[in-house]
């Protein structure tokens, strides 16, 4: 395999992941949307935000892995938002909140970034 077979496969493979990141929280943003239009169990509440919960601790931990070949002050902002969507699923779950527009725009501007 040559070098430059190389690189195509390897911007194939960023591409790709790119795609399934778009696509998960594609996923979440429709379950998060809806919990807004409501009415919904208390199940859908629990799943839906489990779901972005673990999406977005996923996305922390490889942020966080020291091969992740983002820029360290962009991986830094990019955790600092995740651990704020997070900790924010996890009020809307405990029912301390009951805002569920701002994880909806953060997760749009997220995937819309990638």
């Amino acid at each position: 395999m040559t070098f430059e077979a190389y690189e195509v496969v390897v911007d194939d493979s960023g591409y790709e992941a790119r795609s399934r990141e778009r696509q998960a929280l594609s996923l979440g943003i429709d379950r998060l949307e809806r919990l807004q239009k409501g009415p919904f169990s208390i199940e859908d509440l629990v799943e839906s935000l489990l779901y972005v919960r673990r999406l977005w601790t996923i996305f922390i931990e490889d942020l966080a892995h020291p091969d992740n070949g983002l820029p360290d002050k962009l991986r830094a902002d990019i955790i600092s938002i995740g651990l704020w969507v997070v900790k924010e699923a996890d009020r809307l779950r405990e029912q301390r909140s009951s805002d569920v527009v701002q994880l909806i725009e953060i997760n749009r501007l997220i995937r819309d970034a990638l």
